[in-house]
């Protein structure tokens, strides 16, 4: 098959292009993302591979039916990027890859809580300046803490075993409960429980009509104040604005994120030597009690190779007709 395969990073091309060995399949790389103005680079391609922040709405959807593209793989989880109206509409079969390690996300928001909560970076900074002052870096003992888990699927139930392995209640709540997680140790609440008890809260939901903003002002002012913020899940699942006004008043405690609503014209790129002109985006930087990394929570070795396995398997399995394992129906 001829694949085009947009937004391509080094490790990306890497990856796919060991992953692809056996199977053969031609693939090209490109470095742009994928959207209206780029979409005609997938003309005469069989299948498409794009990434979290490329474009497949209804319009890019109509424009690969009609370069004679049939297939679009998604090399990660989530799915919200494309129209899936449109896909179906035009007769494009459309994989993701359902799963891959979920340690290295849940690992990720351990390390994202454990630098906000004992001021990591903080603390980094001013020892290369050979400043050891202690003042503003006292954290807090995570053993004995109480951590809502909103997300219940494999991510958020290994991050619940972390967290249970050091000694805290573990909250959870979703819309699906699993067994597995309440065998863990851990119990589902209310919302309204999980923001009167929790110290930390860390998302591991999809992003969904439902779930958008699932973090807004109204929850915000239900959590316990002084609470940390994890999320390396979706960016839309907080209103941003709303957690900037949390921070202001001190209702939230820290913020810590792996993505953000607005990423798509920020992450993945070297910005480093142009003026970002995301306001919002500036003003979170401005916090000391916020760190922001830019969606690398997936990024092992481990991951990307399963990601990109998984991706190549899906390819060869639309090539010779097979059933797709992966395809969102």
């Amino acid at each position: 098959m001829k694949i085009a395969v947009f937004s391509a990073k080094r490790y990306d091309r890497e990856f796919l292009s060991a992953a692809n060995v056996s199977a053969g399949h031609q693939l090209r790389f490109f470095d742009a993302p994928l959207d209206l103005e780029s979409v005609a680079l997938a003309s005469g391609h069989d299948a498409i591979c794009i990434f979290v922040n490329d474009i497949a709405d209804a319009a890019v959807i109509e424009a690969l039916a009609g370069g004679g593209t049939r297939l679009v793989a998604l090399r990660c989880t989530g799915f919200n990027n494309v129209d899936m109206q449109a896909a179906a509409q035009f007769g494009i079969k459309v994989v993701r890859v359902i799963t891959y390690s979920p340690y290295s996300v849940a690992e990720h928001a351990l390390a994202l809580l454990q630098a906000i909560n004992r001021k990591i970076h903080r603390a980094y900074n001013r020892t290369r300046d050979s400043n050891f002052s202690l003042d503003g870096l006292m954290g807090f003992d995570l053993h004995g803490k109480t951590v809502a888990v909103v997300g219940t699927g494999k991510i958020g139930r290994v991050f619940a075993r972390i967290m249970l392995g050091f000694g805290c209640q573990v909250l959870g709540y979703d819309k699906y409960p699993s067994p597995e997680f309440e065998a863990l140790g851990a119990r589902y609440v209310a919302p309204e429980e999980i923001g009167a008890k929790a110290d930390i809260i860390s998302l591991h939901c999809p992003l969904t009509p439902e779930t958008h903003y699932i973090i807004n002002k109204d929850t915000l002012a239900r959590t316990k104040r002084g609470a940390l913020l994890i999320n390396t899940s979706r960016g839309g699942l907080i209103d941003t604005e709303a957690a900037i006004e949390a921070l202001k008043s001190g209702q939230l405690g820290g913020l810590a994120l792996d993505v953000y609503e607005q990423e798509a014209d920020l992450f993945f790129r070297d910005l480093s030597s142009t003026v970002v002109s995301d306001d919002m985006f500036q003003r979170l930087l401005s916090f000391p009690n916020v760190i922001v990394t830019g969606h690398q929570a997936f990024f092992t070795e481990e991951a990307i190779t399963t990601i990109c396995e998984t991706t190549i398997n899906s390819f060869t399995e639309f090539a010779t007709g097979q059933a797709l394992s992966n395809e969102i129906r």
